[in-house]
């Protein structure tokens, strides 16, 4: 490995890249680098997805196999759990989850893990990029100083005059913005911001990801681009959380929200339309409130707009379970007892990813009050224990008109294209909806309860 290498280098033909967690932003990141022609290897803990990647197969639904196998086969990819490995990459890219641990407040431990199990192996001339999503400060306050133990330095710099600062490895931040299941706009369509924790870490990093996206966006550091990110998920976070706020008054003055959304989106400026659901799902919406009211308090700030949006979306699927009793009730049945299908567990329409699914929570809640509860989802024919719920003996059961004509209420929890509305409604007793997924179904509106 070269030991006097500058950041352009990695503006070079064929790149040893390293990604490092092959999950939903991992795996789609790798295949584009291996698609640009580096060679790629994936890095995972978990031998069984290591095992699949090596044998040309997904686990993840909108990754076709066919793809995997194209670079496995022409040996642009590969996958290891041997992080031993990472000596032999030119650049190493961390794609691991940030969740939020049982206080709500920010989880690093596999950020911190990974970490740890990069400085052993890291060598001089090496460029290491955090995609994760976390609070400002998390390159320099976490990953640099285990990193350092190496014995290799990266030095903290900024301005014109630290141009030409002298680093053994180079150390960025460009957060991920994957957006699962999304076909108009591909990992390589949507622009990368960048910072580095000094100039030259930032060229380094901009040299690597303008060979594989149509546009690299440099900002001046680490915590810029750490706040960034969290800016764009907040963003919708705080406009979701109003709209579920209104969603509920509007629900007490009889008024449709989702025609006023519909009327209020003919302005063609100054309005964009956000839409109201049983709260938020997936790997970053409903999690970096938290990670920034948790950082600045840190600064004796209290960010509490921001917390409020957070508490608002948190408590959608309590709104959810009491608008299902109050309908259950409305029927003279009660919560207890009662036999409840579940439509859809993924976090949104048409994915194969639960985390942080709002619907996970809906479904504890209801087994709580005593329901008797099944669950659809054609991307889930069966539940695992999870960080915080345990449905392992759960499994998808089958549509049917007279299986869904025998549960005392149908929740719609995520609106997949591939339900049968109508059928849905012509067949079920009662039917909850989260989503406004039943808005064209005409015959039989007096069994919809939209909440």
């Amino acid at each position: 490995m070269a030991i006097d290498r500058k950041p352009e280098f990695f503006k070079g033909a064929q790149l040893k890249v390293a990604i490092i967690g092959c999950g939903y932003v991992g795996l789609p990141l790798a295949l584009r680098f291996a698609e640009a022609g580096h060679k790629v290897t994936g890095f995972d803990t978990d031998p069984k997805k290591v095992t699949m990647l090596n044998g040309g197969k997904s686990y993840i639904e909108h990754i076709p196999r066919n793809k995997i196998q194209q670079f496995v086969h022409s040996r642009h990819f590969s996958a290891t759990t041997d992080f031993a490995e990472l000596k032999e990459l030119d650049a190493i890219l961390i794609c691991v989850p940030t969740p939020l641990d049982e206080r709500r407040e920010p989880d690093l431990t596999y950020i911190q893990q990974t970490a740890l199990s990069i400085y052993p192996h890291l060598q001089k001339g090496q460029l290491v990029v955090l995609e994760s999503t976390t609070y400002p400060g998390t390159t320099e306050e976490l990953v640099l100083p285990i990193l350092e133990k190496s014995g290799l330095h990266c030095p903290i710099a900024a301005g014109p005059e630290s141009e030409s600062v002298v680093c053994d490895f180079w150390l960025a931040f460009s957060p991920e913005r994957e957006d699962p299941g999304n076909k108009q706009f591909g990992l390589a369509l949507i622009p990368k911001v960048v910072g580095g924790l000094n100039p030259p870490s930032g060229r380094a990093a901009q040299a690597l990801y303008a060979q594989v996206v149509a546009r690299v966006i440099p900002v001046s550091s680490t915590r810029t681009a750490e706040m960034a990110k969290l800016l764009e998920n907040i963003f919708r976070c705080v406009n979701i959380a109003l709209v579920n706020e209104l969603k509920q008054l509007c629900l007490r003055m009889n008024i449709d929200i989702w025609e006023v959304i519909d009327a209020a989106s003919t302005k063609p400026f100054g309005f964009m339309p956000f839409y109201p659901g049983p709260g938020l799902g997936g790997h970053c919406i409903p999690v970096d409130p938290f990670y920034l009211s948790w950082k600045a308090r840190e600064y004796d700030f209290s960010a509490r707009f921001i917390e409020l949006a957070g508490e608002v979306n948190t408590g959608m699927p309590y709104h959810v379970v009491d608008a299902i009793a109050r309908a259950l009730n409305d029927h003279k049945k009660s919560t207890k007892g009662s036999k409840i299908l579940v439509l859809g567990v993924a976090y949104k329409k048409d994915v194969d990813d639960l985390r942080e699914s709002p619907t996970l929570k809906i479904m504890q809640l209801l087994k709580e009050r005593g329901a008797m509860l099944d669950y659809n989802d054609p991307y889930f024919p069966q539940l695992h224990k999870m960080r915080h719920y345990n449905y392992e003996n759960m499994k998808s059961v089958p549509l049917t008109p007279h299986s869904l004509g025998s549960y005392d209420a149908v929740v719609i929890a995520t609106d997949h294209s591939s339900y049968d509305y109508p059928t849905i409604v012509d067949a079920a007793k009662l039917v909850i909806d989260t989503r406004n997924a039943t808005r064209r179904v005409i015959r039989h509106r007096e069994k919809i309860v939209l909440c």
